[in-house]
């Protein structure tokens, strides 16, 4: 499950949460993401591990947070949150993806992972870290993006935001599945095209 997921004690989704409200975030995507729109709430730096998250919400250190739902639907967590659409928050590039790093001219080792080789996933993350090359993109970069496979059509939508949230640029891409790269990089191309060179400076 590529989605994010939204978490608090107050309010069932980002929407409902009341004006002023704080929310926590280490992630410069959603953190963007929530300040474009909802720029009347607060956000402040947010880290540790699920529980530990999980325990400074019921002691108030802000009142809402974000959380992929691939992680608590491997911990077993699911139902602690509430999934959101990517129509509301695009995803961060290869969320929920699990790799394998290996050494290219390991043959050995390649035959002992092939059968692991999810195909349908490899072609959506081939677009998506397409797109986040053309932009030169890095967790310094706010940049979202999804592609999602149906037969042999793959659908990619890609995302990026300024720093502080004042302005989004977003592009589509579909076609075959045989040019997932292709079409990352082409959305890619047009969004860095449009953003201009000082588009992911600091605040």
């Amino acid at each position: 499950d590529p989605r994010d997921g939204f978490l608090s004690p107050i309010a069932d989704s980002l929407a409902a949460l009341p004006r002023g409200a704080i929310v926590g975030s280490s992630s410069l995507r959603r953190v963007a993401q929530v300040r474009h729109a909802r720029p009347d709430l607060r956000v402040v730096d947010f880290r540790g591990n699920v529980n530990t998250r999980m325990r400074k919400l019921s002691e108030g250190v802000a009142q809402a947070t974000f959380l992929a739902c691939a992680g608590l639907n491997r911990l077993g967590m699911a139902g602690c949150l509430t999934p959101i659409s990517p129509e509301v928050m695009l995803p961060a590039v290869a969320q929920a993806v699990i790799g394998i790093e290996t050494r290219l001219d390991d043959a050995v080792i390649g035959g002992y992972l092939a059968p692991l080789h999810h195909l349908e996933t490899a072609h959506c993350v081939a677009a998506e870290r397409a797109l986040l090359a053309a932009l030169d993109g890095s967790c310094r970069t706010p940049i979202a993006a999804l592609a999602e496979l149906q037969g042999d059509s793959l659908t990619l939508r890609a995302q990026v935001l300024r720093v502080d949230g004042s302005e989004s640029l977003a592009t589509r891409r579909a076609g075959p599945v045989a040019e997932a790269a292709a079409m990352g990089r082409d959305a890619g191309e047009e969004l860095l095209g449009k953003a201009g060179p000082d588009f992911f400076a600091g605040e």
